[in-house]
């Protein structure tokens, strides 16, 4: 069956014709920031990634939906982005492990999706002008564009408020104690975290003073979406539990714990989003194939009582730091990857043994 006309229009004007698929919003418009990502599997964990809140996800992989859907790949309980485009959504999965297709899944979850573009053609236009709003939808031209250039984006939004836990929860049950903040955090890092410790995700906005409470072993920061600088409460927390107990930090995590150091913070043009960054580990010079998913960046030579000790090889920005003086240290890649490689899963080990050191 013939899927209904749609199309993509840019804030710079740029239209991109296609057909509708997914769920289908009342108005025929859905509107977010547009960004890519160039992973060849995942997109079952990329969609339900919490970080992508406010964003449409174009998928360079021209063939998206061939293995279908499986609940265990959930990377939290719904997808949190406004949609996403492909240039070809499989109609019939093939894998054992699927429990629907990824057409089901989309309308399920209420995610419109646009099929049937020259990704390549947006993809490239993204890389050259920059990430930047959009909409797309069955409505007419007109209507689109007014709602790409009335999509606020992701600039100077708070968005962890929309994805963070509403209470605390507990998962695992390892003899170690952490407290992690949910600033969107992935099930695939709190698998990792819960095979060695007792892990209570607490809300983002929660105090120091509630946390030190709790006498962790640890604090994580988790990955989210957005503007870092945005985040409301939680930089304040951090500095209240910098060297009270050891830190670890991915992604946004990463990026707040710089800002509690004093860093500043800047937009990238169209960020990372991918499988396959290229990573250098100063302290040894061993390259680390990564997993990256960020619109944001430490600004290089802003961050104070800190050290640099990842970089990355694409364009220089900063994809670690650790304290010189504090048991604390981030990220901005994903080691825990889910999608993506196995190559920085040794920082969870780091983590372990900073938290068993502070037992004395």
């Amino acid at each position: 069956m013939r899927r209904p006309e749609a199309a993509l229009v840019l804030a710079d004007g740029s239209m991109f014709e296609g057909e509708a698929a997914g769920w289908r919003p009342p108005g025929g418009v859905t509107s977010g920031e547009i960004v890519f990502n160039t992973v060849l599997s995942g997109y079952q964990e990329v969609i339900t990634d919490p970080s992508y809140a406010g964003q449409i996800i174009t998928f360079t992989n021209p063939h998206i939906g061939n293995y279908g859907v499986a609940p265990d790949d959930d990377e939290s309980r719904r997808p949190c982005c406004r949609g996403m485009i492909v240039r070809e959504l499989a109609r019939r999965p093939s894998s054992w492990r699927a429990a629907e297709d990824i057409d089901a899944f989309l309308q399920r979850h209420r995610l419109p999706a646009l099929c049937g573009i020259d990704t390549r053609r947006l993809t490239r236009h993204l890389r050259d002008h920059g990430s930047m709003t959009g909409a797309f939808g069955t409505a007419d031209e007109g209507t689109l564009m007014a709602a790409a250039r009335a999509e606020p984006g992701t600039d100077g939004v708070d968005l962890v408020a929309d994805v963070t836990t509403a209470e605390p929860y507990i998962v695992g049950g390892g003899p170690l104690r952490v407290v992690a903040y949910d600033l969107g955090i992935k099930r695939t890092i709190l698998r990792h975290l819960a095979a060695m410790a007792t892990v209570e995700v607490v809300p983002a906005t929660t105090p120091a003073g509630e946390v030190l409470a709790r006498r962790p072993d640890g604090v994580f920061l988790s990955n989210g979406p957005g503007d870092p600088t945005a985040v409301a409460g939680t930089p304040e927390a951090i500095r209240g539990l910098l060297g009270q107990v050891p830190i670890f930090g991915i992604c946004l995590g990463h990026q707040l714990l710089a800002a509690a150091l004093g860093a500043q913070t800047f937009k990238l043009k169209f960020g990372h989003h991918g499988g396959n960054h290229p990573v250098r580990r100063l302290a040894t010079g061993a390259v680390e194939i990564t997993s990256q998913n960020h619109n944001f960046a430490v600004a290089e030579g802003t961050i104070r009582g800190a050290d640099v000790t990842h970089i990355n090889l694409n364009d220089g920005v900063i994809e670690g730091i650790r304290c010189r003086d504090m048991p604390a240290f981030g990220v901005q890649y994903h080691p825990e990857a889910g999608p993506g490689p196995h190559d920085a899963r040794y920082l969870f080990a780091e983590f372990r043994t900073l938290m068993l050191q502070g037992r004395g």
